[in-house]
């Protein structure tokens, strides 16, 4: 789908100097490297637990870089990226992993966080706010919102009650309310979302999704066919990205996407489960490590359904 979505690409001045073929390659490479940090990890046995506080003092640092002019790479008014060579690299995706480590080591070494909740969630909260406001100043609020979800998730299964649950939960909800309410763009962003298709917004902060509900649309129940989306030849921005899967519905129709979501909803099943497993082993940061990514593609499935 990503070589669907990204062959007519080239066409557009903007990637003239692009094969046919380059976003297809450069995707193909990342599930090898994954798969070999995935050995690696699973060969360095137990001790990795103590790598958790490293790994996020080293994503805090990437933040930090990502904000100085001459090393952060700015894209569409946002300071996001590190270039290296002809790879660009997004700190706040590391920043989301090693939070996830840090809250799981955290909860193994605090469990008494269930007599003396407030006393011990405390450091853990700080941390989150930190690596929040550096995601704030790129602007990244997105992110921090996913770092927040994980943060409150990992409480859940290690062990705090539900009152003390969605107390959290409701305090989290207030502050992105707050967020949103005093910033004018931010606004202007769920406004857009709301309807995307008003004078205001149609050729602005609307027109992409707008031209996503025409891909799905034109999808119907059984999709146009493989290749045969109009919407990727340039109308759709970042079709090969953001929106690949309003051209899985416009090519594959209500049946594909329904696939997509039913493949991502098993997958997050059985790693909660694998989770559940790792604890009763008594392999506790293990466990709540699988969960914390298991409500990690959750929340992100749920957000990419709405």
């Amino acid at each position: 789908m990503v070589y669907s979505a990204s062959i007519a690409l080239p066409d557009n001045p903007k990637f003239a100097r692009y094969a046919h073929s380059f976003f297809l390659t450069r995707h193909a490479i990342f599930p090898v490297l994954a798969f070999v940090a995935g050995l690696l990890s699973f060969r360095a046995g137990r001790d990795r637990e103590r790598w958790a506080p490293r790994l996020f003092v080293v994503s805090l640092l990437l933040l930090i870089l990502v904000l100085i002019p001459g090393i952060g790479k700015g894209v569409n008014g946002a300071r996001r990226w590190i270039g290296f060579g002809p790879i660009s690299f997004q700190p706040s995706e590391l920043a989301k992993f090693a939070v996830l480590l840090y809250a799981c080591n955290y909860m193994v070494r605090k469990m008494e966080v269930k007599e003396r909740f407030f006393r011990a969630v405390l450091p853990m909260a700080a941390a989150v706010a930190v690596v929040g406001l550096l995601l704030l100043a790129e602007p990244d609020m997105g992110a921090f919102m996913v770092i927040a979800v994980i943060a409150m998730g990992i409480l859940f299964p290690g062990g705090v009650n539900a009152r003390m649950f969605f107390l959290i939960a409701a305090v989290i909800v207030v502050a992105f309310g707050a967020m949103i309410a005093l910033s004018d763009w931010r606004r202007e962003r769920i406004f857009a979302y709301l309807d995307p298709r008003s004078e205001k917004h149609a050729l602005g902060k609307g027109y992409q999704l707008s031209h996503s509900l025409i891909a799905i649309g034109r999808g119907e129940i059984f999709g146009v066919g493989l290749g045969g989306s109009v919407e990727k030849l340039h109308w759709l921005p970042e079709a090969h990205t953001d929106f690949l899967l309003a051209v899985i519905g416009e090519e594959f129709g209500l049946i594909g996407v329904i696939t997509v979501i039913g493949l991502f909803l098993w997958m997050t099943r059985r790693i909660m489960h694998i989770g559940r497993q790792a604890i009763v082993l008594d392999r506790v940061f293990a466990g709540l490590v699988a969960q914390g990514v298991g409500i990690w593609i959750g929340f992100r499935l749920s957000s990419t359904w709405a």
